[in-house]
């Protein structure tokens, strides 16, 4: 499993919309990112470049991303993102 340094989160997507709200259905080059993703890990926070960071998600909640931040990796065929928790614009409650 991963486990993130620092202000980063590791998430995982989830799954693109397969229709728009008019019901046009699209296909996989057509979907968009999605923004809504799980929180899969959470790392530390502490003090970073001088300034105290504290970690203000937790493994489990259901955010909103950047659209086209952090950095992808694969691992197991499972796909996750590692962003900066200044990335996450919003936790979905």
């Amino acid at each position: 499993m991963l486990k993130p340094l620092g202000d980063r989160v590791v998430l995982r997507h989830l799954e693109a919309e397969e229709k728009t709200q008019s019901g046009i259905i699209l296909t996989g080059a057509a979907k968009e990112k999605p923004q809504e993703a799980e929180v899969i890990a959470v790392g530390p926070g502490g003090v970073i470049d001088g300034k105290e960071i504290k970690m203000e998600v937790k493994v489990g909640d259901k955010v909103i991303c950047s659209k086209y931040a952090g950095t992808e990796v694969t691992i197991d065929k499972e796909e996750y993102v590692i962003v900066k928790q200044s990335d996450i614009l919003a936790i979905v409650e």
